[in-house]
């Protein structure tokens, strides 16, 4: 019906559809400031609270490298990626880590990781490639 007289009908019917487009439901809802844990932040620090590994999805197997770790901001816990092979060897608890997203579609998780959005970048201030890799040192504190 897009007549003389339509153009309330069409204008109507557009604001109905928006809410069918995911960034614009988030967007007025402020979804990111009540249910993401770094409240739209794309990182946050936080204290490893203990290690542990997740099993993959089907058909995929295999066990991930983890770490449960409590954000400073907000105390909420989340569960981190560890990436790369023996990088987990140089994390311990109590360390102080920076997590960001991992970089799934709509901030979800990646590939066979079931659950796991976030990625541990840094350990102890000093970035974990560098640590893995033996160019720097982690400091203990």
């Amino acid at each position: 019906m897009a007549g003389e007289f339509g153009a309330r009908k069409l204008k109507k019917d557009r604001k109905r559809f928006r809410w069918k487009k995911a960034a614009y439901r988030m967007r007025i809802t402020q979804w990111k400031k009540r249910k993401d844990p770094f409240g739209g932040a794309p990182m946050a620090a936080g204290i490893v609270l203990e290690k542990r590994v997740v099993e993959q999805k089907q058909p995929s197997s295999g066990l991930i490298k983890c770490v449960r770790v409590r954000l400073v901001k907000n105390g909420k816990q989340i569960t981190a990626f560890v990436p790369k092979t023996g990088a987990i060897n140089f994390i311990s608890e109590h360390d102080h880590v920076l997590v960001g997203g991992q970089g799934g579609s709509q901030g979800g998780a990646v590939g066979s990781i079931s659950g796991v959005k976030w990625k541990v970048l840094k350990v102890n201030d000093v970035d974990l490639e560098q640590v893995r890799r033996g160019k720097k040192q982690k400091p203990v504190r």
